[in-house]
């Protein structure tokens, strides 16, 4: 499944907020606002997911003339992306003890034991 793909804390919140509705599209921007993450965060994981199979993507069809504004690009889960989320929202919790116990516990650095 995702064993040998990077996940950090944003790419599950990206595809718990997608995962709700895996069959509505997303503009990165609407992502941002919805997960409260900074865009820096957002594309770089969204370009990460894209790139595994989990998202697919468009162009939204305007004239950016007419718009007066860039055009948006829409992410949607695929089936491998919903299926992946899924059985994220299940390893969650130890995922997040996990994350807990690295940070109480942190190496000192220059200290050995």
């Amino acid at each position: 499944m995702a064993d040998d793909k990077r996940i950090t804390r944003q790419t599950e919140e990206i595809l718990a907020l997608m995962a709700r509705n895996p069959t509505d599209e997303w503009a990165g921007s609407e992502i941002t606002l919805a997960c409260e993450l900074k865009s820096g965060t957002v594309y770089p994981a969204l370009i990460r997911m894209h790139g595994y199979g989990w998202l697919n993507w468009r162009w939204e069809d305007i004239s950016p003339a007419e718009a007066k504004r860039p055009r948006k690009r829409f992410y949607k889960l695929t089936a491998a992306g919903e299926q992946v989320a899924r059985g994220l929202a299940l390893e969650a919790p130890q995922r997040e003890m996990r994350r807990q116990y690295r940070k109480r516990f942190k190496p000192i650095p220059g200290f050995q034991s």
